[in-house]
């Protein structure tokens, strides 16, 4: 009769990885919450250094919103200032550590 250690043919359930699909939806969320963050600081400076000669033209306040929005996006899409990556790394799930799946011992607990 051949058997088996009970530890070592259970395997240990993987600990709700996200999928692909979960961790693309992440990105973008982190992505277009840091391009959100941005677009204020982008405003302030367009009107700060941009001038107000337009301020009177039909429609232009739209543009520059508009303007400022996309090139917030688009610093974002290519890394911005860092914030996307800190969500996404809060986000992750930590690596299990063997000790981790020991119980505790009594001498550990208080």
């Amino acid at each position: 009769m051949n058997i088996k250690s009970a530890s070592s043919s259970i395997p240990l359930p993987a600990a709700n990885l996200p999928t692909a699909k979960a961790v693309t939806k992440n990105a973008k969320a982190a992505r277009d919450f840091e391009a959100l963050l941005l677009t204020p600081v982008l405003d302030a400076l367009q009107k700060t250094f941009g001038g107000d000669e337009d301020a009177k033209t039909t429609g232009a306040s739209d543009y520059h919103a508009l303007g400022t929005q996309s090139l917030a996006q688009s610093i974002a899409a290519s890394g911005g200032i860092g914030i996307a990556k800190l969500i996404l790394s809060h986000l992750e799930p930590a690596p299990l550590e063997p000790a981790s799946l020991e119980p505790p011992k009594v001498s550990d607990v208080k």
